[in-house]
């Protein structure tokens, strides 16, 4: 976190009053640790960040830990002094999308807003500020690093020699891969199953407003297993964070009231609110998931397995059934092939840590293009479905190497350039930027690196 006390305004005052080249005169006060250009690191930034890291498990000896954040906070104030001389300017709203998913995570992590106040021994709107000026400066000194690296690229020559500078044993062993296809069936008659979980949650609504403790009844019923041990409680949520019918359902209520039942793609929920604050609410819930009957288990199997008789003779195409009849809606357009859910990856291989238990055993003992038996297993949303995959393509654990690993290690040569750049960068920085470092951190062995004058 950064901390703006009495030493900042000093040095307002030194810069309106004298100037920038007065300053470099000016003896450091006892609050500030070192001046950049125009930027100035406080003793608090330091202090705040040593023990956000020691909070974190970082069991660094202090006075290194120390040092350690006095030059990461440096060359982000060459960086930052650097935006200021080419204009680069970030607003408040650029980040308020993360400043609040932040905020968020910090309330959930401490258990409430009094709780992180506590800690940081501050108010919400100065938590809140510090964080929004951290967010800021982060977000200027990645504009500043994008603009520095911006024309960087790597040649397959450039590629080649970066991978004939790693020791043959220090080369990484990347896992075996799969690439995979899936058809799903969702269980048969399921409005049935959703009728019957509705009605069981109706019942357990029944007995919450006839005076039964929500939070004790969440902890005997709902099949959420992150929050039932907690009463249901989800923690302060913004709106973006939830499922939409939830969200549109909780942030309709009033303190302690309870919702009607709404369904999202995890089930069937009803909801109390605990609080609001702002965007973002403390919600808890109950979670029924519709339970599959062993008749509908049966059926969907024996489906199943007709199907995969056919694929394997070959009057159906595994790609045709696919987009007909499987439900899982990502690989389905796909003709079943498996890709990641992460939508800045699309990814199509996995090892096989990356799938479910019941996946993983149904493909470890397939060779290329064999299909699977019809198996029962839970999808994404921990629903109960049915599926057969098929072993598209597989990569046996081996050493890195540039025939099967060339984008992994473009990018790892792509990373170093930049980094070796930035270097250089910081460097011829340091050599036309006035700093000035407290006393108490001349044993910091950096220093000694040009950054003293």
């Amino acid at each position: 976190m950064i901390r703006r006390g009495s030493g900042l305004l000093l040095i307002v005052a030194v810069f309106l009053l004298s100037g920038i080249s007065e300053i470099k005169s000016q003896v450091l006060v006892e609050s500030v640790a070192a001046i950049v250009g125009n930027e100035v690191v406080y003793l608090s930034d330091i202090e705040n960040m040593v023990l956000d890291l020691r909070s974190s498990g970082n069991r660094t000896p202090i006075d290194e830990l120390r040092c350690n954040v006095l030059r990461e906070l440096l060359v982000s104030k060459l960086f930052l002094d650097q935006a200021r001389i080419d204009s680069i300017e970030v607003t408040d709203d650029m980040v308020e999308n993360e400043l609040n998913a932040r905020i968020n995570d910090a309330i959930r992590r401490s258990g409430s807003e009094k709780a992180l106040e506590a800690y940081f021994k501050k108010s919400m709107i100065e938590i809140r500020r510090d964080i929004r000026k951290a967010l800021v400066d982060q977000q200027i000194v990645n504009e500043v690093q994008a603009s520095i690296a911006e024309n960087i690229k790597i040649t397959p020559n450039e590629l080649k020699k970066f991978f004939s500078s790693i020791p043959k044993d220090s080369l990484p062993v990347i896992p075996a891969k799969v690439q995979i296809s899936i058809i799903q069936l969702d269980p048969p008659e399921n409005e049935e199953n959703k009728a019957e979980a509705r009605q069981r949650l109706l019942d357990i609504r029944g007995q919450i407003l006839a005076g039964k403790s929500f939070s004790a009844l969440a902890v005997l019923y709902s099949e959420d297993p992150g929050t039932a041990k907690r009463g249901g409680e989800l923690g302060y949520s913004l709106r973006g964070e939830l499922e939409k019918p939830y969200a549109d359902e909780a942030f309709s209520l009033t303190k302690n009231t309870v919702s009607r039942i709404i369904e999202t793609k995890y089930g069937f929920h009803i909801i109390q609110m605990i609080d609001r604050n702002g965007d973002m609410i403390n919600t808890r819930h109950i979670l029924i998931r519709p339970k599959v009957k062993p008749e509908q288990a049966a059926k969907a199997m024996n489906t199943l397995d007709s199907l995969t008789n056919l694929i394997r003779r070959d009057s159906l195409k595994f790609e045709d059934v696919a987009r007909r009849m499987s439900s899982h809606k990502d690989s389905r357009i796909n003709g079943g092939k498996f890709v990641s859910t992460n939508p800045s990856e699309r990814d199509t291989w996995f090892t096989l840590e990356e799938l479910n238990p019941q996946m993983y055993v149904q493909v470890r003992d397939l060779k290329v293009g064999e299909i699977s038996e019809p198996f029962r297993t839970i999808d994404e949303n921990n629903n109960e479905v049915f599926r057969i995959v098929r072993l598209d393509n597989e990569l046996p654990a081996h050493r890195a190497n540039l025939k099967d690993d060339y984008q992994n290690l473009s990018d790892a040569a792509l990373m170093n350039k930049r980094s070796k750049t930035y270097d250089d960068w910081i460097k011829k920085k340091i050599g036309v930027t006035y700093i000035k470092v407290s006393d108490e951190f001349k044993s910091c062995d950096f220093l000694g690196k040009g950054w003293l004058k």
